[in-house]
């Protein structure tokens, strides 16, 4: 279709804010002074509409990059685009509120000026798809994402996800499963881009839906989870606390380094492989703790002892979720979201006191999400209502989950952007759909 047909096609299904943006999205493209057809001829041709969503880790906070086991979903937050295959090998886009990209991807080398920028992406989800024998060509796109940055919600795992996507659907015929959309994208951001992630922030975008995710094994065993706390009468919240991520990029890369300290010191490459008997043998033993500890410091230590617990607090998780999904009464319901919030405070718990990733080091003096925590704990408490709230995602700075009954949320709300300005509460919607294509049927 070409853009005018979809413009036709997304009025013709009605008013709505989603349409809207797609019309927008469509008209830019069209847009000579934005998009011009010296530069741009394939926008006046047949075009092709993409999303992927962000994501929200519901528990397993920074266990992923050593193989454990994580919960995560997609959200209704995603980025999304209206690109068109060239005939060469420039990737070309516009994105709303960020610089244009313009790069040639017949050099799929890693290179070091463009750590940390959307060009790295790019050109390693490019090697991705040439690594494994998928020629790819370059396209020409304009892009929209609701993911803001900072939000924890992964805009940078999003924005991957999409990237991967438009190749795979205009040179692969979209053949390319989600887990390996994922591992492309994943391995781009570590390489390419500078960021030590693991695999959850891009399997949950690629997947869609919510996700138990266990990394243990050859490849990773994915199950979906039927999960609305709408039902349960809870609205899943983040709160933006306004950190900045820009300097904490040490922070990150030293929880899995430490970890993976640890593991070196029972001869295995990552925590899962060092094995959980292992770990908790060594702590009751004197002689091996003391070595431990003088080998890898104490903070790892903790860390590692996070990792292990984290991973146990995940398996209670997903049991109360699946109770949660099929319970057969309003009792049965009610009782295993309350011992799911319960695990999601301990979870919070960990993170605190063990995994240590609510506080830089390096930034004592701003601690915006231990704030968040406790104003939290702090209305829960005044109003006598089970809430629950954690860390979300990587930590050091950006957004605390929550989750609140419906009925407090406009409390809630207002307690949280009075200290943390307007719009710092986001209402999270979980989002089935996973990286694809749109398409327009009928």
């Amino acid at each position: 279709m070409t853009g005018k047909e979809w413009i036709s096609a997304f009025e013709g299904r009605g008013a709505g804010e989603e349409a809207a943006r797609y019309v927008k999205l469509a008209s830019g493209f069209l847009d000579d002074a934005l998009f011009p057809r010296s530069r741009f001829p394939e926008a006046a041709g047949s075009v092709r509409f993409f999303t992927a969503a962000g994501r929200t880790e519901l528990g397993g906070n920074h266990t992923d990059h050593n193989n454990g086991k994580v919960l995560a979903a997609a959200v209704q937050l995603d980025a999304v685009a209206v690109a068109a295959g060239r005939d060469d090998a420039r990737v070309s886009f516009r994105s709303t509120g960020f610089p244009d990209v313009d790069i040639d991807i017949s050099d799929t080398s890693v290179r070091e000026n463009e750590k940390g920028k959307t060009e790295a992406l790019v050109r390693g989800i490019a090697a991705g798809f040439v690594s494994r024998n998928i020629p790819v060509r370059g396209w020409s796109a304009n892009i929209d994402s609701t993911v803001f940055p900072g939000s924890g919600l992964s805009s940078s795992a999003a924005i991957g996800v999409l990237i991967a996507k438009i190749f795979d659907c205009l040179y692969n015929g979209g053949r390319l499963a989600a887990v390996e959309i994922a591992k492309i994208a994943q391995k781009a951001e570590n390489l390419y881009y500078g960021k030590p992630c693991g695999l959850m922030d891009q399997a949950a975008s690629a997947f869609g839906g919510a996700v138990a995710i266990d990394f243990g094994g050859d490849a990773p065993v994915i199950s979906q989870i039927d999960f609305n706390p709408g039902a349960a009468g809870y609205a899943l919240c983040v709160v933006n606390t306004g950190g900045d991520h820009a300097d904490l990029t040490g922070d990150y890369a030293a929880i899995p380094a430490e970890m993976k300290s640890v593991a070196a010191f029972f001869g295995a490459a990552n925590l899962r492989e060092a094995g959980k008997d292992a770990f908790f043998r060594a702590l009751a033993d004197g002689r091996v703790m003391g070595n431990l500890r003088r080998q890898c410091g104490d903070r790892a230590l903790l860390r590692a002892l996070h990792f292990f617990n984290e991973n146990d607090t995940v398996d209670k998780m997903h049991a109360a979720l699946q109770v949660f999904a099929s319970a057969g009464s309003s009792k049965e319901l009610c009782e295993s979201f309350a011992r799911f919030l319960g695990l999601v405070r301990q979870s919070g718990a960990s993170s605190q006191n063990l995994l240590q990733n609510i506080s830089s080091p390096h930034s004592l003096a701003g601690q915006p999400l231990a704030v968040a925590l406790a104003l939290t704990d702090s209305f829960a408490s005044r109003l006598g209502k089970d809430i629950a709230c954690r860390v979300h995602g990587g930590g050091f700075a950006g957004t605390v989950q929550a989750y609140v009954p419906l009925d407090c949320l406009p409390g809630y709300r207002a307690e949280m952007e009075a200290v943390f300005g307007t719009g710092a509460v986001t209402e999270l919607k979980i989002s089935g759909g996973g990286a694809r294509e749109l398409r327009i049927e009928g």
